[in-house]
């Protein structure tokens, strides 16, 4: 008796060791709730040793203990499920370098116990199988789309349709984990979180990775993605000063103020909500997840400007739009420990070894692929045994240290681009709103726009008249130059014929009287032509008279224009007639003398 109740002790000390560890972290303090939850899921993660598993190795795992041919709603007894957790922890320590161990049976203790206190809370000793694999899937390593991609498989139908009733049952598994953290009140299940992630009718995958992975996420699950990035900016370094606690550098996320210029904190000051100066709690802070220097900036306003930047891509690869059958096979390939990498990439590659049509239809040549699938696992297993003999303990770590880093550059490589397609979408958005005239006016007043055209249709109306006006302008002037040519030939000649008589003053008075009060009073040309283009080809007389700098009046041009050439005709007809009065009355003279001398002659 006194032994048994001594197990009973250990055990219910064990099952609080995780939560008390916990609140040890003091992550109460953090002030916001999403941050909060997100923190201590993160650290249930890790002290666990989750995030060395990785989402496809759980799948492998779920394979391995037959977890495929039973149904969701099927219960498993808690002995059933350590012996699940011993599998994935054990393949996990061959997967790892001899320096990286970790402590199988405390992984699989605290673990147990976690999962025992969040989904057995009455004590029945059973969790059903879609509880386990939720959870797994959601707390495992690895990235949030193959996560995503997973969990879609196990609610979706043969046509790839997800079922409502299959995603209510995720959000009901999915949210106890919020719970058992003690964030229950901001992230628990309520009858309208599905609908509230969901309005459509009808999801896909696509549609399902879309809405999930948005910016921000449903609110319900809006915690899921932040438990990602923290795991991603664990180890960013940013050599900024926070604006708050004055350290000189900072490591996880930074946060810059958008309302006061040049103000930073650090994630701890920022969780905690602390504040100086003019800085305010109430203002918009931006999440920076990696630190850009300067040299890079310029760089990347270089590219941008010389358009090298690339266009904006989806948060998430597009697949196409058919059925998603269940990541799982139905048979089991057992491979070697030491070719337990190269099936996950092969598993990975394959979709998780989904077979096609053909395979599924065809047992005899399913049989047949997975023979030769496990010969190439084994060939692999004997050339990896090979190959680690001759590879000192020393080369292990240090190829486990070399992808380790490679792995980070990798993601803080993909943090860096997906700010850079978010500053890119923003400022295409900038340049379109600028770009247009008065966005604000014309959404207010819609017939602004209207108003426009008609304006911009009248102009180019307007300047054709002009145009036409013009042409008939400078006809008018050659014709004037033709008459004034002519009346000047006409003053020679009758200069010449009159030898220069005083009846010739008039007509020269005439012909000169023309150019004087054109050139007073001579109207300028329109804003479209110049007075040079109009006048090109004319008389210099003409010419003259036009070419003056003085503003001028087509409409006063041409009445002055016509009045002179009025007056010049009137001259021109009286000098006429007085030159015809003259040759009559010399004419009469002559005949009268005529008739006095014959008379004369008859009386001599």
């Amino acid at each position: 008796m006194i032994e048994e109740g001594s197990k009973r002790g250990k055990a219910a000390v064990e099952k609080r060791q995780l939560f008390m560890e916990m609140r040890a972290q003091n992550f109460d303090v953090i002030r916001l709730s999403t941050y909060r939850t997100a923190c201590k899921l993160r650290f249930v993660q890790k002290r666990c040793n989750l995030h060395l598993v990785d989402v496809w190795n759980m799948i492998e795992a779920f394979r391995d203990n037959g977890l495929n041919t039973l149904e969701h709603h099927a219960e498993i007894n808690v002995s059933r499920l350590e012996t699940i957790l011993s599998s994935i922890y054990y393949q996990l320590n061959k997967r790892l370098p001899t320096t990286h161990q970790i402590n199988v049976e405390q992984s699989i203790g605290l673990l147990l116990n976690f999962m025992v206190a969040t989904y057995d809370s009455e004590s029945h000793g059973k969790l059903t199988v879609f509880s386990m694999k939720a959870m797994l899937a959601t707390m495992c390593g690895g990235k949030i789309v193959d996560k995503l991609r997973y969990i879609f498989s196990q609610m979706s139908d043969s046509s790839g349709i997800m079922l409502f009733a299959k995603f209510d049952q995720f959000l009901r598994e999915v949210l106890k984990l919020p719970t058992a953290v003690f964030e229950g009140p901001s992230f628990g299940y309520t009858e309208h979180s599905l609908r509230t992630c969901f309005p459509q009718q009808k999801i896909t995958l696509n549609t399902f990775l879309d809405v999930l992975m948005a910016d921000p996420p449903p609110q319900c699950l809006v915690w899921l993605p932040l438990m990602h990035r923290l795991a991603n900016v664990e180890n960013v370094f940013h050599p900024v000063e926070c604006s708050y606690c004055r350290s000189e550098s900072m490591m996880g996320f930074r946060y810059r103020c958008q309302q006061c210029h040049s103000y930073q904190l650090c994630q701890s000051c920022f969780w905690r909500g602390h504040a100086n100066g003019p800085h305010s709690n109430q203002h918009q802070m931006k999440e920076h997840s990696s630190w850009k220097s300067p040299a890079k900036k310029l760089s990347h306003a270089i590219s941008k400007s010389l358009g090298c930047v690339p266009i904006g891509e989806p948060p998430h690869p597009v697949f196409p739009e058919q059925a998603e059958r269940p990541q799982e096979t139905p048979h089991n390939v057992q491979p070697k420990a030491a070719a337990d990498h190269m099936s996950d990439t092969m598993l990975m590659s394959s979709g998780a070894a989904a077979p096609t049509k053909s395979v599924l239809e065809s047992p005899s040549r399913l049989d047949e692929e997975h023979r030769l699938i496990a010969r190439y696992a084994a060939r692999l297993a004997a050339e990896a045994g090979n190959s680690t003999q001759q590879c000192p303990p020393s080369d292990l770590t240090f190829s486990f240290d070399a992808n380790k880093q490679q792995r980070q550059l990798i993601a803080e490589l993909e943090n860096k681009n997906r700010e850079i397609l978010q500053e890119i979408q923003r400022l295409r958005l900038e340049h379109e709103q600028a770009s247009q005239p008065t966005p604000e006016k014309a959404q207010q007043n819609p017939t602004l726009l209207t108003e426009l055209r008609l304006l911009r249709h009248r102009k180019d109306e307007l300047e054709r008249r002009m145009s036409a006006l013009q042409e008939s302008r400078r006809e008018l002037m050659v014709q004037l130059e033709g008459l004034m040519r002519l009346l000047k030939d006409e003053e020679q000649k009758q200069v010449s014929q009159s030898g220069g008589s005083p009846h010739s003053s008039p007509s020269h008075g005439a012909g000169c009287s023309m150019p004087m009060p054109i050139r007073s009073t001579s109207a300028g040309s329109t804003p479209t032509h110049t007075p040079q283009d109009c006048m090109a080809g004319l008389g210099g007389d003409v010419l003259e008279a036009f070419a003056q700098g003085v503003p001028r009046n087509l409409r006063n041009d041409l009445l002055v224009a016509a009045d002179s050439i009025t007056n010049t005709m009137s001259s021109l007809v009286k000098e006429l007639h007085s030159v015809d009065d003259g040759a009559d009355e010399e004419e009469t003279n002559m005949r009268n003398g005529g008739e006095r001398g014959a008379m004369r002659v008859q009386k001599q």
